[in-house]
């Protein structure tokens, strides 16, 4: 499942949406949180090819079916 497109909400909080259409505001620190310091999670992108949420020019990637489980097991709220 690709991660379609994200917004960056506040410190580790971000509004995921992926190619199915749904919508989740997760908190990814669980997931990140020893690899992406706060200060560099402006640097988040998606890699088109592969739908995978990066940080650090690519140096910190979570894979899209990894995110997706995620998001959708630890969902803040679901977006419509």
């Amino acid at each position: 499942m690709k991660l379609k497109h994200f917004k960056h909400q506040d410190a580790y909080c971000f509004l995921l949406t992926f190619e199915n259409g749904e919508a989740k505001e997760t908190d990814l620190f669980d997931l990140i949180g020893h690899y992406v310091a706060p200060d560099t999670l402006n640097s988040a992108r998606i890699d088109t090819e592969w739908g995978c949420l990066e940080f650090n020019e690519g140096k910190v990637d979570i894979e899209p079916k990894t995110l997706y489980e995620f998001a959708t097991a630890n969902h803040y709220k679901e977006v419509a």
